[in-house]
């Protein structure tokens, strides 16, 4: 599961990395968020006849048939790798449309109902983490305005993020993304492969709250008590 990210994105770090050419979100937007959440707009790397660009984009999908009031909405800010192919809700976007979700990290919790220590898992070699993803537009039957929205597809968790929770974000490498996007490679093989080498450390429960986001802080490792 992928329910808490975070992005600090260097605007010409991402352009270089992911080889962007089409540049639709406001470089002025780029802003960091330290505990992104559901329903956060995320920037999100798609391809459109052969071109990369980044685009703003709801964390958690919305697929283009969907009329009923988005608090009917189940849960979609994460697809799960055996099921995504065909499920309804994710099925029209794995065929047509994926994307990449760069990311400095995320949060996952672990222990015991009401006393679950969160701890954050980043790259330890790469600047980023790049989430294998789908992307839709949606448009608001009540104001006929476009929303891009997207989901994070999630696999069987590996060693070393398996000591934490049972699922996690599939992980592509540079050389995935080309066929990633242009729909040329499967999620089967890429839910399979090890994930980057990754660093995780406990982090302050303030990160519990979804508001606190601006406080870069709340990614610092913290000592636990013995």
């Amino acid at each position: 599961m992928c329910g808490r990210s975070t992005h600090k994105l260097s605007w010409d770090e991402i352009v270089r990395l992911y080889n962007l050419t089409l540049q639709h979100f406001p470089k002025s937007n780029l802003e960091p968020n330290y505990n992104v959440a559901p329903t956060t707009t995320i920037p999100i790397v798609i391809e459109q006849e052969g071109k990369r660009g980044l685009i703003p984009a709801r964390w958690g999908l919305i697929p283009s048939w969907w009329k009923k009031p988005l608090k009917d909405l189940p849960a979609t800010f994460n697809a799960r790798a055996e099921t995504v192919a065909t499920k309804p809700m994710f099925r029209s976007a794995y065929a047509k449309r994926r994307c990449i979700i760069p990311s400095n990290g995320f949060y996952e919790w672990k222990g015991p109902k009401g006393k679950k220590q969160p701890y954050f898992i980043s790259p330890a070699r790469d600047p980023l983490l790049s989430f294998a993803g789908l992307w839709e537009q949606w448009k608001d039957p009540e104001t006929n305005m476009p929303l891009n929205t997207a989901t994070i597809i999630v696999a069987a968790a590996q060693a070393p993020i398996s000591s934490l929770h049972d699922r996690m974000p599939v992980m592509l490498a540079p050389d995935d993304f080309e066929p990633w996007l242009s729909l040329k490679t499967g999620i089967e093989e890429l839910a399979v492969r090890p994930p980057q080498p990754v660093n995780i450390w406990p982090v302050s429960t303030r990160v519990n709250k979804a508001g606190n986001n601006g406080d870069e802080t709340l990614t610092q490792k913290i000592q636990l008590a013995a």
